[in-house]
């Protein structure tokens, strides 16, 4: 069996107040951004190197920068977040945090920053990283 894994990030762990709320607002932005999830259930959902679940204490409070392909993605990822319970911080343009940096902000229902990003034409290096299960030990035996 394989897994496939991001490069930098293991993975990113937000706890949320109202898990059905926060899965529609997800659902919706990573489907803008050309993603889906990759697990759910009804304790959690997850896309990729992202875990969210229900918090038994205080919720997350982070910003998230999600990759997009190109500007009309960025914008894709805008409209889904404010259609979806999120509230602006920041609509589409370009930002000053380096040259071809064209982004979008909004927060997600608990108050996360999250973002879409296109950093300008780049040629990906891996879609993934590929992780196999090690060899296992044969188990020891008391004789």
């Amino acid at each position: 069996m394989e897994t496939h894994k991001g490069r930098l990030i293991d993975h990113v762990h937000l706890r949320v107040a109202d898990l059905e709320k926060s899965r529609r607002f997800y659902r919706a932005v990573l489907r803008a951004v050309g993603r889906d999830f990759t697990s759910e259930s009804a304790e959690h959902f997850a896309s990729d190197e992202l875990w969210v679940d229900r918090a038994d204490g205080p919720v997350s409070k982070v910003h998230l920068a999600f990759q997009a392909s190109d500007i009309e993605t960025v914008k894709a990822f805008h409209v889904a977040a404010l259609a979806h319970g999120g509230r602006d911080n920041g609509g589409p343009g370009e930002r000053p945090y380096h040259p071809g940096y064209y982004g979008a902000f909004a927060f997600d229902p608990d108050g996360n920053n999250i973002e879409a990003v296109f950093h300008g034409p780049s040629k990906r290096s891996a879609e993934s990283v590929i992780v196999s299960d090690p060899p296992r030990p044969e188990r020891l035996t008391n004789s």
